[in-house]
């Protein structure tokens, strides 16, 4: 992605063609650098082939969230698969470092260095900023049991919360004048066509804040890591209100155990209230809907998904594939989750599968249990 385009001057005929090369370079790069501080990953030219012509793309930019401690194990397959086709995207983590030759940018360089010397949540920030991946122990890497709560018990989890709001602020700072802002991590996948099929029945100029709807206390919010939305408007609103006392809502997130669920009632507070979007956007895996489940009057057999959630690498490559082979075959409906259901499903019932993990000992539980709906705006 080019930043910054040079308006045409008239041509001064008496500078030499070199010279006149070197000063329209120095307007370029001093002009980039002061408005685009992140510069955006360029799609592989042998991608071109493999990627569909997807008008509107242009106009989102997507955002991966991440951490030090599964960056490595997770960000890989999204550059192979889910981002090879976006021409414009960002990836944030809590460490700057370069993967595949992709930056990753520290999300949370900009938050008050008083919070991060006194608050036990940044911990593990503090010790990688200062001795990068060495400084990695194996209690950062515990995994733990995902619960009603999160993951209590993981270093890199308990940092995550943090995030979110300088994440918006930080997104804005990189391109504030696309039309949609797309946030995902990296267990999420989006099927980008039929994102674009859904965000083309809505107003751009909107403030929309789009999600799987989840709720702690008063606060709804859009569950981050089934991925969320944001129009320009919404962003705008969010970031200004935020700007207004950063140090408030630092203690919100301090005395919080979900980044997300701050980030709704920062966007409450601003007056943008969320566009509850299930079943588009769910918590789980393809195996893990009830497609037939009623709740809020939506079954999902007859929509398309946008996002699926708790995915390994080995997952997301199946699903992108998936969408591949579907496109090669001259597909242009959009996919269903009957689809999705027939050739990622459904072969897999009543055989054996090698390593398989029935998840038992984790807590039942997320949207897809709890089914909702977006009035007039979903795919059927």
């Amino acid at each position: 992605m080019t930043a910054f385009r040079p308006a045409r001057h008239p041509r001064i005929t008496w500078i030499s063609p070199i010279l006149g090369l070197l000063v329209i370079l120095f307007i370029y790069l001093t002009h980039r650098n002061a408005s685009s501080p992140i510069a955006f990953p360029h799609r592989k030219q042998n991608a071109d082939a493999d990627c569909p012509s997807l008008p509107g793309l242009e106009d989102v930019l997507v955002v991966l969230k991440t951490g030090v401690t599964e960056a490595r194990d997770k960000v890989p397959i999204h550059l192979q698969t889910t981002l090879r086709c976006v021409p414009h995207y960002i990836i944030f983590s809590d460490y700057n470092e370069t993967i595949h030759n992709v930056q990753l940018h520290d999300v949370l360089d900009t938050v008050a260095e008083d919070v991060k010397q006194s608050n036990p949540d940044f911990s593990i920030y503090n010790r990688v900023r200062a001795a990068g991946r060495t400084a990695l122990t194996t209690s950062d890497m515990n995994p733990d049991t995902n619960s009603a709560f999160g993951k209590p018990n993981n270093p890199g989890w308990k940092l995550d919360k943090w995030k979110f709001l300088p994440m918006i602020e930080e997104t804005l700072k990189a391109r504030d004048d696309a039309k949609w802002y797309v946030f995902m991590e990296a267990d999420t996948y989006f099927f980008w066509p039929n994102l674009l099929a859904w965000l083309a029945k809505l107003e751009h100029q909107r403030p929309y804040y789009l999600g799987n709807q989840m709720q702690i206390a008063d606060v709804v919010f859009a569950h981050g890591g089934s991925g969320f939305v944001l129009s320009n408007p919404a962003m705008r609103a969010a970031v200004t209100l935020r700007r207004q006392d950063v140090d408030a809502w630092d203690r919100v997130t301090r005395d919080h155990w979900a980044g997300d669920c701050v980030l709704g009632k920062l966007m409450a507070d601003a007056g943008v209230g969320m566009l509850w979007a299930w079943p588009v956007l769910i918590s789980g895996q393809p195996s893990e809907l009830d497609f037939f489940s009623e709740g809020y009057h939506k079954k999902p057999w007859c929509y398309a998904p946008v996002a699926y959630h708790h995915l390994g690498p080995e997952q997301i490559r199946e699903l992108w594939e998936f969408e591949r082979k579907w496109s090669r075959e001259g597909n242009h409906e959009p996919v269903l989750y009957q689809d999705v259901f027939r050739h990622i499903v459904r072969p897999k019932l009543g055989g054996t599968v090698a390593g398989w993990d029935n998840r038992i000992g984790e807590t039942p539980g997320g949207a897809e249990s709890q089914p909702g709906g977006v009035p007039g705006a979903l795919l059927s």
